[in-house]
């Protein structure tokens, strides 16, 4: 089967849902392919600070997340070691201005974009296996033998994108750490103020992030041995086991989130980044064929960013090609557009993928010499020098 489309995207994650609800905005329709069945909801929430919000409000679903999800008001960062608050922060007074930070179920977030989309927008058990050069378009190879023909091809198709393979990138490399992630929703609530609470600890950092007054996020970071990576993969289990014994110095009405999780609601991930240099010449783009979300910046999680840069990437790319696409014979134009696109982003990847990986290695180091100075200087350094990024807008669609 051969199916002729006008703007193909690859992948029904926040990225791919945001630009596709961006452009229907501007009154252009797009395909979404997806390789699952359904929306994926793994990794469970997603940190938005300001520059995400920002980003929503642009494409005109802001205020439904808002009613869902409680403002946080600061966070407090303690140590693992000695039990003692290492900093401090509020968010109502970061970089000199006020931040809006929301800790957003990504079930919630996927069906919220989902739902604003006209049906049969996105096309589930799509797997895309290849990509042919088919004059001014591109044909989409899908593993069920459908030829998908698009005048431009976007890839949010995630960390082991086929698309930024087709452009040339290589294939993001681990971190060296990993990361469990988990939810947990308590019937009669959890009683928490509106804080995030970070704990850091010999080469360990976790913590906990209420979602609203029933559901909390948690995640902790790690660098594994091999028997760790041994005997946790796939089993919740021991997961969970392992982050039991690794808590260090906390209260118990800390402790008890993490005892009462489901195992149901326990993964864990290897952390994979791109290396920042890369961005600054390798292909972003290739004629009327783009990449954005994790297939072009993955980056660790510590600063909380992955998930507003692709955000960001939705409403700059919509905006880039919203009169290009509308045009009958606008190929040349559609290309000049992408690179409009490439230059406000590649140098914003480069710096968010660096940050957040300095900041992870500063929080979660080890030894005599860094705990002392994490504790007394670096913590709070590094983080105020990674929330003056969050300060960047991306703007309206128009």
């Amino acid at each position: 089967m051969e199916i002729q489309e006008n703007v193909v995207i690859v992948g029904a994650g926040v990225a791919g849902l945001a630009t596709s609800l961006g452009l229907y905005r501007l009154g252009i329709r797009s395909l979404v392919l997806e390789s699952a069945e359904s929306l994926r909801v793994t990794g469970f929430a997603f940190g938005f600070w300001s520059n995400a919000w920002r980003a929503l409000e642009a494409i005109g679903v802001a205020d439904e997340l808002r009613e869902k999800h409680h403002r946080l008001l600061g966070f407090v960062a303690a140590s693992t070691t000695t039990g003692l608050q290492v900093s401090e922060m509020k968010f109502l007074s970061v970089a000199g201005r006020s931040q809006e930070v929301r800790c957003v179920n990504r079930k919630i977030l996927l069906e919220t974009l989902e739902k604003e989309l006209p049906r049969e927008t996105i096309r589930f058990s799509s797997k895309l296996v290849g990509i042919q050069v088919d004059g001014p378009k591109k044909s989409l190879l899908l593993a069920d033998g459908t030829v998908v023909k698009a005048r431009v091809v976007i890839g949010a198709d995630g960390v082991n994108s086929v698309v930024s393979k087709f452009l040339g990138l290589s294939k993001p490399v681990s971190s060296g750490r990993c990361a469990i992630r988990a939810f947990i929703d308590i019937e009669d609530g959890h009683g928490f103020e509106s804080n995030m609470m970070l704990f850091l600890g010999d080469g360990m950092r976790y913590g906990i992030v209420p979602v609203d007054d029933h559901s909390i996020y948690w995640f902790c970071t790690y660098t594994p041995s091999s028997q760790d990576e041994e005997e946790m993969e796939h089993d919740p289990a021991k997961m969970k086991e392992f982050v039991l014994n690794k808590l260090g110095n906390i209260t118990e009405e800390v402790r008890r989130v993490f005892e009462k999780t489901d195992l149901k609601n326990i993964i864990c991930t290897e952390l994979m980044f791109r290396h920042p240099w890369e961005l600054l010449w390798s292909n972003i783009c290739k004629d009327n064929v783009c990449v954005i979300g994790d297939a072009l910046h993955p980056m660790t999680p510590d600063i909380a960013q992955g998930a507003c840069c692709a955000l960001e990437d939705s409403v700059v790319l919509a905006r880039c090609l919203g009169k290009a696409l509308k045009e009958k014979d606008g190929f040349e134009r559609t290309k000049k557009k992408l690179e409009e696109f490439v230059k406000e982003r590649r140098w914003r990847s480069f710096e968010i993928i660096t940050l957040a990986y300095l900041v992870g290695r500063v929080q979660q180091g080890g030894g005599i010499v860094m705990n002392f100075l994490r504790d007394k200087f670096l913590a709070k350094l590094m983080l105020d020098l990674a929330f003056t990024r969050t300060g960047y807008d991306c703007g309206k669609l128009t």
